[in-house]
């Protein structure tokens, strides 16, 4: 794709699954550090699409901070205050929040898991395979981090509905099949305090207080519990702004991400056969495979940092202030350090995806449980199918915050 042609604030450049990658591909090759502008209110941003460069300023948050918020939208300091999760701190603080829930996150305490993990999607796959034909996004990949997500939360099993809706609503903020209120619509500014400028974070925050209410003080060992009865270890208390952004980025972060991995893995062995034939024929090559699965899927595609002070990024001045965005996504395409990174592969050793970040304070906390579904997922899926196709056309979420399936229609042949 022509230099002149790329628009990475464009939306609508994002729906077809190719686009994306052309404009990454001419980015990295042509200008790595490349000023995008944007329609106002918003002022343009400097893209960085190359792996090297996004590790840098991933390593370095006293340069290029989170607090000035992670997503596009340029928010003031009242927005700031009362929207801020722990994705948009810095410092101590952040490492205080962070802690309030690491030792549930961490690969040892999430082992713990792998019997209800199995249990859950042999249920999710038997209930989806009876049908032959079905939405694999609906009927498993939404299903099954959600019902994980639940158990965590210890919310029942009828509420899973709720928070797949109200994940879709808030994320897909720019999709219109999805959002109550199109972020860049001038209706959006009534709801300029809240997370992604959604009304469904109302409700999201309606239900976590209502949990809070009745699990503080008790002897909970769920994460809404551990939020409530602990102080982080600054010693600041969580303030109500605190507890909402917290709860909600549990609800959105916890499912969203993951479901659209598998979405994606699920369409990348369909459309390489022969790739989830060597899988399937030797289920030892599953942990490189899930590797390769994370680095390709790329279900966020990007971040946000601002710039703290003037600097130089691949030989560009950026200012103080300016917005300094990390392409994961094109990252994980990056030819200096991927061989024929448009080739999905198993067999790919030492796959140095950016997919959680890298080397930085805001590396995923739920990385390792995110690898365990996805390798579970596929341990049991695989050898329960003979064949399966595509049976229409994959719907995709309009955003270039989220790389989203909305639809993956298939058709199942048991094995």
């Amino acid at each position: 794709m022509p230099l002149a042609d790329i628009d990475l604030a464009d939306n609508d450049r994002f729906l077809d699954g190719e686009t994306p990658w052309r404009m990454f591909h001419t980015l990295r090759r042509e200008d790595p550090v490349h000023w995008q502008p944007e329609k106002e209110p918003n002022s343009g941003f400097w893209a960085l699409t190359r792996h090297a460069d996004i590790v840098a300023v991933e390593r370095d948050p006293q340069t290029f901070t989170s607090s000035r918020f992670t997503n596009l939208e340029e928010v003031d300091d009242s927005q700031i205050a009362v929207r801020r999760s722990m994705l948009e701190t810095d410092g101590l603080r952040h490492t205080a929040l962070r802690k309030l829930l690491h030792k549930q996150f961490t690969p040892r305490a999430i082992a713990d898991y792998g019997t209800f993990l199995r249990g859950l999607t042999a249920t999710t796959l038997d209930n989806a395979l009876a049908k032959g034909t079905f939405d694999f996004v609906r009927e498993v990949s939404a299903d099954f981090p959600i019902n994980v997500l639940a158990r965590m939360l210890d919310v029942p099993d009828e509420d899973t509905e709720k928070l797949i809706d109200w994940g879709n609503r808030i994320i897909g903020n720019t999709d219109p099949d999805y959002a109550d209120v199109l972020l860049e619509s001038a209706e959006s500014e009534q709801y300029r305090d809240l997370p992604f400028r959604s009304p469904a974070s109302l409700e999201v925050f309606d239900y976590g207080r209502e949990m809070a209410a009745k699990r503080r003080g008790g002897q909970g060992t769920d994460l809404v519990s551990r939020l409530v009865d602990q102080v982080p270890c600054d010693g600041v208390p969580l303030s109500q702004h605190d507890f909402d952004n917290y709860f909600l980025l549990l609800v959105v972060a916890g499912n969203e991400t993951t479901r659209h991995a598998i979405s994606h893995s699920m369409l990348a062995l369909i459309r390489n056969p022969e790739q989830l034939d060597r899988l399937r024929d030797d289920l030892t090559l599953m942990p490189n495979a899930v590797e390769e699965c994370l680095r390709w899927a790329s279900p966020v595609y990007h971040f946000r940092r601002t710039a703290t002070r003037d600097t130089e990024l691949g030989g560009k001045r950026v200012r103080e202030g300016d917005k300094v965005v990390l392409w994961f996504a094109s990252g994980n395409r990056d030819e200096a350090v991927f061989e024929n990174p448009y080739d999905f592969d198993v067999t790919r050793k030492k796959v140095d995806h950016v997919t959680f970040g890298k080397g930085g304070p805001h590396f995923c906390l739920g990385s390792a449980l995110a690898r365990l579904e996805l390798r579970i997922m596929f341990e049991e899926l695989l050898p329960r199918i003979a064949d399966i196709t595509l049976a229409g056309d994959v719907r995709r979420v309009r955003s270039n915050f989220v790389n989203g399936i909305k639809e993956l229609p298939v058709t199942i042949t048991p094995a």
